[in-house]
């Protein structure tokens, strides 16, 4: 599971607490999937781009006090000028948070995807800590961390592709 700088519990809990459609993506999905990788340092996730969702994700993010994660910034982040609004999230395509549970990504169309609509066809549900969390496919997380094409994914891929071909009995 992410690393001990990361409050899964309280992410999850303002997510549902502000009823946000949302996949979970990235290294968190492959540990949910129990894929032996590497603990992730953040969780990343992939929201409904509606309006309505945005709104209902701005206001989860208000209140774990998200802020801009930069790089060789300050380790408690930067204050997104302006707020956090449906608005602004709608503009991004990635943005990288700090909060007060630890890092959360948000990615509108993650790489190799199209995004919410797109991982939504083949997620599955996984119950983490009491949460029904809805987590991509394993074959998703694969195709996005190939397109994403980082050194950090590429030293994971193995091991995704191995579980995966466990997975079909293979």
């Amino acid at each position: 599971m992410p690393t001990d700088d990361v409050h899964v519990p309280a992410i999850l809990a303002a997510l549902e607490q502000h009823s946000v459609e949302y996949i979970v993506i990235g290294g968190f999905a492959a540990e949910l999937h129990r894929v032996a990788i590497p603990p992730t340092r953040d969780i990343d996730i992939t929201p409904a781009p509606t309006v309505d969702n945005l709104e209902r994700l701005a206001g989860a993010l208000r209140d774990l006090n998200a802020r801009f994660r930069v790089l060789d910034g300050p380790p408690e982040g930067v204050e997104i000028p302006g707020g956090i609004t449906a608005a602004w999230l709608g503009d991004m395509v990635t943005v990288t948070l700090w909060t007060d549970a630890g890092a959360l990504n948000v990615a509108l169309r993650p790489d190799g995807t199209a995004g919410y609509d797109d991982l939504r066809e083949s997620l599955t549900f996984v119950n983490h800590e009491g949460y029904q969390v809805p987590v991509a496919n394993l074959a998703d997380v694969i195709r996005s961390k190939e397109a994403a094409g980082r050194e950090k994914d590429l030293l994971v891929l193995p091991a995704l592709r191995a579980h995966l071909r466990r997975q079909a009995g293979k």
